[in-house]
């Protein structure tokens, strides 16, 4: 549409005869419309250190935890600076580190759906970027295997050492209860909060069947007990039911294991009716599964014996209701 020259005119004389002063509010004006969208809120926020890194992370006002995308971006050692969605490839929805074509074939399809990054606004107004804090032992899983696959490029070997610290140093603590302990969240949380958790991680109806503990978990487990693994068959000893109600279940969520059990029936043989992990829902309770999962499969692998890995896991990722062991040596007597 063609503008009338009259008007258009009239717009530059009126720009024109503005003040300095008058122009900058007019722009400020502008910019706070552009930039006051519905963004969530940072509701509590801190530092954590893993590794070597430091990490700026938030609470948001609907719960969701995040780490600074500028932040996540250092800690994978990479030098290019976060630039909000321009930072997007425009043919996938994933963070700039995960777009390089021989990283695809080590990337989950469940990474493609949770990488979406987060915009929100900081307790001084600011907006801000981020990523679900869950996402970055994801993101380091996939340099990791790319690693061991034998994907890397020259140029990416420098982050994959870096996912390796980071991947370590996760593994000493969850990065949900990083973030927590970090932002005071852990302190104000509500007196039904375990109630809440229990809606959050049990589903109404049994999800279908997918592949949830890796074979590596296993693997290890046979290790560590001494056994062979058995690669041409699925069958597990027995007792490994009871091994990992402790190693996973007891450690998940406060009082997951008892209500797991109530909705999930044993057939006469004995065995259970369903796995476990079915009733788990499929946004809080496998999630949240698949991230102990890493963490326990971590401290496994650094562990030379079954007794030397629960003790790390005791330390680690304590039961629920049970006092952290410590280490007090002979001078603690």
């Amino acid at each position: 549409m063609d503008k009338d020259p009259k008007k258009v005119d009239a717009a530059r004389a009126r720009a024109n005869a503005l003040t300095p002063a008058e122009r900058s509010e007019i722009a400020k004006r502008a910019a706070d419309t552009r930039w006051n969208k519905d963004l969530p809120e940072a509701i509590y926020t801190g530092e954590i250190e893993v590794g070597d890194a430091q990490l700026s992370c938030a609470v948001l006002e609907n719960g969701i935890r995040v780490l600074t995308q500028s932040d996540m971006m250092r800690a994978l050692g990479r030098s290019r600076q976060a630039k909000g969605r321009g930072f997007y490839d425009a043919d996938v929805n994933l963070p700039a580190f995960l777009t390089a074509k021989n990283l695809k074939p080590f990337i989950p399809d469940e990474l493609y759906v949770t990488s979406s990054q987060i915009e929100f606004r900081l307790p001084s107004g600011q907006k801000a970027f981020g990523y679900r804090a869950e996402m970055l032992p994801q993101v380091c899983e996939v340099y990791l295997k790319a690693r061991d696959g034998g994907g890397l490029t020259k140029n990416q070997e420098h982050i994959a050492k870096q996912a390796d610290i980071l991947i370590r140093g996760l593994a000493t603590v969850g990065i949900v209860a990083l973030v927590d302990e970090a932002t005071g969240y852990q302190r104000d949380r509500a007196a039904d909060a375990l109630a809440r958790i229990l809606e959050k991680f049990i589903a109404k109806e049994l999800q279908p069947w997918v592949q949830t503990f890796p074979d590596v978990f296993y693997e290890q487990l046979f290790r560590l007990r001494k056994l062979d693994f058995p690669r041409e068959t699925v069958k597990r000893p027995q007792y490994f039911g009871h091994l990992t109600n402790d190693i996973i279940y007891d450690r998940l969520a406060p009082g997951l294991r008892e209500e797991l059990r109530k909705t999930t029936p044993k057939l006469p043989s004995g065995r259970r009716k369903h796995h476990m992990h079915r009733k788990l829902t499929p946004d809080m309770g496998h999630p949240k599964l698949r991230e102990h999962l890493a963490s326990v499969t971590t401290i496994m692998r650094l562990s030379a014996t079954y007794e030397d890995f629960k003790s790390n896991l005791d330390k680690i990722h304590p039961r629920y209701g049970e006092t952290i062991p410590m280490d007090f040596g002979s001078e603690g007597l």
